[in-house]
């Protein structure tokens, strides 16, 4: 490992700072077929620094840059997927989010230096940072499939004390009771969207309140701050078992240019936009025909479950995706039969208020003119 084990030693932390990259990099090992102590012995370390790694003792942020692009590489040429690398840098940053309101609690912290603040995350690093709360492995780990055998009972997510869990969700209360500016609206918006996972009482009060200063007023054109405040503390309502505003936001959701804000946040959101992005203004300045929306139709198709507290916001998506590119569903049969089923499934339930059952009349109907 050039430098030696000095150099992949060297930082210390606590164990919030490594919990959810040291869980991704024991999956990316076992899906390798590597022990702990194979996987030492190829480095060339003490069995002990790759159990402090994965139990994040020995935070991989912690790590020279250069040994971690390396031990990264490593794991792939050892069998782990070859996105090994991304997804442990994802969740490096994860742990950051975690450990800054855990070290803070109820203290406030600038939007400076928050990494809540750094950059508008995208959906595989959001389910890193509510694995620990959750308990459910987020879906692009799936691939991480283990080939070692389980020596007796073993830990299927990485775990939070009660303590750091508590100090972890009264953070982002704070944050987002006291970003008031500004400068300051993305480190709010990801807060709220992160206490849809708290689910105490007192929490979801918050959000309902926060849903009556922000869904109902109306959202001005080419305001993209109020239009994401409504739909942070929407999607928070819903996936805290509150979906009766989501309704509301969606029949809010008039004006061409939401939509056009609403589209654009998905594909950065999924990846369909491949720039990083450090503020929200360019959900209402970047031109939809910038990405194709392929991926975006699988994701929203694979989401239209009946049960899902978010329908009416995917639904709503999936409809204005289509109305902009009706040229997705021509020349894809299988894309087609697939839609059509997961449409028809949802024509059989009550879960559609009067708008979804527009929106699924007038899907159905663009995949019968896409047929011909």
């Amino acid at each position: 490992m050039g430098g030696g084990p000095a150099t992949l030693t060297s930082g210390q932390g606590s164990r919030a700072i490594g919990v959810v990259s040291g869980f991704v990099l024991k999956i990316a090992r076992q899906s390798a077929a590597l022990t702990q102590e194979k996987l030492a012995e190829v480095l060339g370390v003490d069995v002990t620094t790759v159990q402090g790694w994965e139990s994040g003792r020995r935070p991989l942020a912690a790590m020279n840059a250069g040994e971690f692009l390396r031990l990264s590489g490593r794991l792939s040429r050892l069998g782990a997927p070859a996105s090994t690398g991304r997804y442990l840098r994802e969740a490096i940053e994860a742990d950051q989010v975690l450990s800054t309101g855990i070290t803070a609690g109820t203290t406030w912290v600038d939007a400076d230096t928050h990494p809540l603040a750094a950059s508008v995350h995208r959906w595989t690093i959001t389910n890193l940072i509510t694995w620990p709360i959750t308990g459910k492995m987020p879906q692009h780990l799936h691939q991480f499939t283990s080939k070692v055998s389980r020596r007796g009972p073993t830990p299927t997510y990485p775990s939070l004390g009660a303590d750091e869990r508590t100090r972890f969700l009264d953070h982002l209360l704070t944050i987002a009771e006291r970003s008031t500016h500004a400068d300051e609206a993305l480190l709010r918006r990801q807060a709220v969207y992160l206490l849809g996972f708290d689910g105490r009482p007192h929490v979801v009060d918050w959000l309902r309140v926060e849903w009556k200063r922000a869904g109902r007023r109306p959202v001005k054109h080419g305001d993209i701050t109020g239009l994401l405040e409504a739909r942070s503390a929407s999607v928070a309502l819903a996936s805290a078992g509150d979906a009766t505003h989501l309704h509301d936001f969606v029949d809010h959701m008039k004006d061409t240019r939401a939509d056009v804000a609403n589209l654009n946040y998905w594909a950065h959101w999924i990846s369909e936009l491949n720039d990083e992005q450090t503020s929200d203004a360019f959900m209402v300045e970047s031109d939809t025909r910038s990405w194709m929306g392929v991926r975006l139709l699988h994701h929203l198709t694979n989401r239209l479950e009946p049960d899902s507290p978010h329908l009416p916001l995917n639904l709503h998506t999936l409809h204005a995706l289509i109305a902009s590119r009706p040229s997705l569903l021509s020349g894809r049969p299988a894309v087609r039969a697939s839609l059509a089923e997961v449409l028809a499934k949802l024509a059989s339930t009550d879960r559609l208020n009067r708008t979804g059952r527009d929106q699924l009349a007038g899907l159905q109907y663009a995949l019968r003119i896409a047929d011909r």
